[in-house]
């Protein structure tokens, strides 16, 4: 079996913070956001070849990443894009890695912001015992939420209906952009394209899948967030701290007040600063200030600020609210 990890975004919505960085690599305590992943599909020994799907402009990130980590499945599969205009979309993106990579095996396909509490061997023992095209789905337990996802309606664990993006929601039962797809049903994407049809989102095709052929959901509880915002990120992180902070070794504190689910990071100082739900990356300064559920990136200086929900860019200097 193969995995693709889906990489390829630019994640607009939390520039400046992800412009010249993967979302994937953002923290979640010791680890990042996409090694849980990678973690969870080194130990699967079903899976013996991981691909990487990402863009030219983040190429090398991936490139130096997994030279610097130990993991010896996962290897990059580059699309022909460096921004947001040029995509292909998920769906066309992913037909084109099979096609570039000769893939003619059952396909895990993941998307690499995804945070998952759920064991994804378990999601794999589930896709083999139906063996049949299977999605992961989670009730994010709101319909104003449901609006922005791929709705999921079921019949004894079978897909019945399958609405990407609805304007009204029936239900509160999402996807989640983990799905697995017998070798058959991948070969249904060419013709699926060439119909004309979504080359977007996955849910588009597996909501033309499920009228074909019988198509499954993997109901999990728990925790699930998809990390595409500053606030859905610092939601991972407060989920994945409980409550307690992480403050590097080599940060310097001066009447410093660490509140909940903070992460500072190598080389920070922090004086008469006061913390809060907030993730501080290396080599920031930060005086007189008092900081709530904010991201203040790399190498930046910040003095006589009060900042709540503030999205700060590297190398940034502001001071006395200027």
């Amino acid at each position: 079996m193969k995995a693709v990890v889906l990489a390829g975004g630019y994640a607009t919505r939390m520039w400046p913070i992800t412009k010249h960085r993967p979302k994937m690599f953002l923290p979640i305590g010791d680890s990042t956001v996409v090694d849980r992943i990678f973690d969870a599909l080194e130990a699967d020994n079903r899976i013996d070849e991981v691909y990487v799907s990402t863009n030219e402009r983040f190429a090398a990130d991936f490139e130096a990443h997994l030279a610097d980590s130990d993991f010896e499945k996962p290897r990059l599969s580059v699309e022909e894009t460096s921004e947001e205009d040029d995509k292909f979309g998920v769906v066309g993106a992913l037909a084109q890695l099979i096609d570039r990579e000769n893939v003619d095996d059952d396909l895990l396909v993941i998307a690499g912001d995804n945070l998952i509490s759920f064991d994804v061997a378990e999601f794999l023992d589930y896709f083999e015992q139906q063996d049949a095209p299977t999605l992961a789905a989670y009730d994010v337990g709101s319909r104003e939420k449901a609006k922005s996802y791929g709705l999921v309606e079921l019949e004894d664990d079978r897909v019945v209906d399958f609405q990407e993006k609805p304007d009204d929601p029936k239900s509160t039962l999402v996807s989640i952009a983990c799905y697995a797809f017998p070798a058959e049903s991948l070969s249904l994407l060419p013709t699926y394209l060439e119909d004309g049809n979504n080359p977007d989102e996955p849910g588009w095709f597996v909501q033309w899948l499920q009228n074909r052929e019988p198509t499954y959901a993997y109901t999990f509880e728990g925790a699930w967030f998809d990390i595409g915002t500053p606030e859905s990120y610092l939601d991972a992180v407060a989920w994945h701290l409980d409550g307690e902070s992480i403050v590097a070794e080599s940060a310097t504190l001066e009447n410093a007040s660490i509140g909940e689910n903070v992460h500072v990071m190598d080389n920070v100082t922090l004086e008469n600063t006061t913390l809060d739900h907030a993730v501080i990356f290396p080599n920031a300064t930060v005086r007189n200030a008092d900081i709530r559920r904010s991201i203040i990136d790399e190498g930046t200086h910040l003095e006589d600020l009060d900042l709540a929900g503030a999205l700060i860019g590297a190398h940034t200097t502001i001071k006395n609210g200027s």
